[in-house]
């Protein structure tokens, strides 16, 4: 049969457009880590998780067969679940005392190694340069970043002389870039996605996972602060599947909802040229 010019033009359009991607590839190519599918007789510890995304982790992580430990300041309820199941423990804590955070560390290291680190703690108020707290902006710092530091000091030998484990810090996309009244927080959560990049390199050889979560906007007692609409807001429960996903997947920069963080992705790549004009007019700020 005589080629004619319409079938010509979709054979050659055949082979000039872009084939799918098959989703085994997509996940190969997301695989920083060694995936953790199987949490049974697993031993997680999770820092500032008695409220919020970090109790919803626990919640799942345990009901995924994991053996979890919860430390906070204040227990909030968590407690009593502790004493009514044997694969939860309390520990309380306070992130910006280095011998509590010590003291902590080797007595949950001393009843067994442990196979994942989530520092969950978090503060967060809004502030703008033009009403500039400094006690509030180093308490931010106190507590997202040194807090980190702190509890990653404290379990990091044990993991290296297993050459085993893995180490996930929660950050946030108001990391990302610069917002408005993100002068205090945001710098904070910038410092620990820096902070993940750097030990995973570091520590990639040496039998040590490390992620980095960054979740937009969801319905926790700190978010709840907030006087604006905030898109794209999830539920706990949902942050907390994302992150076991993530995990199964061997993610290192784990995000969600994708339908809000694949926009801010793209807008990191904006010069600033374009990118603060357009954040003054979707804040209005």
């Amino acid at each position: 049969m005589a080629t004619t010019p319409s079938n010509a033009a979709a054979n050659v359009l055949q082979k000039v457009s872009p084939q799918p991607i098959p989703q085994a590839a997509v996940r190969r190519w997301l695989q920083l880590n060694a995936p953790m599918t199987d949490w049974h007789g697993r031993r997680v510890w999770l820092v500032g998780a008695s409220t919020g995304i970090g109790l919803a982790c626990a919640l799942a992580l345990r009901a995924a067969g994991a053996q979890v430990v919860i430390s906070a300041r204040n227990p909030q309820g968590v407690q009593d679940w502790a004493t009514q199941d044997a694969g939860v423990q309390w520990r309380a804590l306070d992130v910006g005392e280095h011998a509590d955070v010590q003291a902590t560390a080797r007595a949950i290291l001393a009843e067994g190694p442990l196979d994942l680190v989530v520092y969950a703690a978090g503060y967060y108020r809004a502030q703008r340069a033009t009403a500039m707290n400094l006690e509030d902006l180093l308490q931010h710092d106190k507590v997202n970043y040194q807090g980190a530091l702190q509890v990653i000091h404290a379990v990091l030998p044990a993991m290296l002389a297993r050459q085993s484990g893995h180490i996930s810090v929660l950050s946030s996309v108001a990391g990302w870039r610069g917002l408005p009244n993100g002068l205090a927080y945001g710098p904070t959560k910038a410092a620990l996605t820096h902070l993940a990049e750097t030990l995973y390199m570091d520590l990639q050889d040496r039998g040590i996972g490390v992620s980095v979560v960054n979740p937009g906007f969801v319905a926790t007692p700190l978010t709840a602060q907030n006087q604006f609409s905030m898109p794209a807001l999830i539920r706990p429960e949902e942050a907390a599947r994302q992150m076991l996903k993530g995990w199964a997947q061997g993610q290192f920069d784990i995000h969600f909802p994708k339908r809000f963080t694949l926009w801010l992705k793209l807008l990191r790549l904006l010069p600033y040229r374009l990118y603060f004009p357009l954040v003054r007019k979707f804040t209005g700020l």
